[in-house]
């Protein structure tokens, strides 16, 4: 009796007894869904297959064969060289987002296996400020492409970030020469470099080593580009093609080599690591 008025929508719950954060809306198709479902599957609605930002320590398990992560450079932290204020102090800014996320900065690198093969790896966090690329991540993610290099491993870069960090100035931008010339180094030494996008993956990280993979992979829909549309639009005084900022569009016209959803990303770059790369 109770299941039947249930059905025709009788029986009214009361919201108090329900637990909060049981159900997540996806913003792609609107539907709410259970959120556990939506953690089992790596952060992707189980109705559209939308791609929800996966946190940093989530990607490396994703990827990374179980046991095997070494996190190098744990614990490099910020200076303050120009001594930023807006609302606040950078220091106190940096500070925030550290409690509020449990990381040191925008990215997590370090050495492991992907089905057995030895790589190094870093993967970005957009909580945490945006993503946005400092002299830290500059830093870690120069470190590790040059142990990789050393080691003769295979290179692989996660991103997401709105780009440089402007509390850093010129600082920030410098980060970009230097992770694109570690990288040349990389491939000098004839080692490959994947390059995986995800959502939104722009600015300052995208001129730089985002887009200088020897293969570069995307998530579907992924937000990609250097500047927004509004911008662009102003500046060029054109109209712009619908969703020309998406990975669609850009694997349309020759940005990217591949699209792939989060659930195969590890198995995508497993094949393509025993092409080029013998096991160690």
């Amino acid at each position: 009796m109770v299941l039947e008025r249930l059905r025709r929508g009788a029986v009214n719950k009361d919201p108090k007894k329900i637990p909060d954060g049981l159900w997540v809306k996806c913003p792609a198709c609107t539907k709410v869904v259970f959120k556990r479902l939506v953690e089992e599957r790596w952060e992707t609605c189980p109705e559209c297959n939308h791609h929800f930002l996966l946190p940093a320590m989530r990607r490396i398990e994703l990827l990374i064969d179980s046991g095997t992560f070494v996190e190098i450079d744990a614990n490099l932290t910020s200076g303050d060289p120009l001594h930023f204020v807006d609302s606040k102090p950078y220091p106190e800014r940096v500070r925030q987002y550290q409690e509020k996320t449990g990381l040191v900065d925008a990215v997590i690198t370090g050495v492991g296996a992907l089905n057995g093969h030895a790589v190094g790896i870093g993967a970005m966090d957009f909580s945490f400020n945006g993503g946005s690329m400092g002299s830290v991540v500059g830093e870690k993610l120069t470190r590790v492409i040059e142990r990789a290099t050393a080691d003769k491993m295979p290179v692989i870069i996660v991103s997401t970030s709105g780009g440089a960090r402007m509390q850093e100035g010129a600082v920030s931008l410098m980060q970009m020469a230097k992770t694109s010339a570690a990288l040349a180094r990389h491939a000098h030494a004839r080692l490959p470099y994947f390059s995986v996008l995800t959502n939104p993956t722009m600015a300052g990280v995208m001129a730089s080593y985002a887009s200088l993979g020897d293969i570069i992979l995307a998530e579907p829909k992924a937000l990609i580009g250097f500047t927004g549309p509004r911008v662009i639009r102003e500046t060029i005084k054109q109209e712009l093609p619908e969703g020309f900022q998406t990975s669609e569009f850009c694997l349309k016209h020759g940005q990217l080599d591949f699209i792939v959803t989060r659930q195969d990303m590890k198995r995508e770059i497993a094949q393509l690591l025993s092409y080029l790369s013998p096991k160690r």
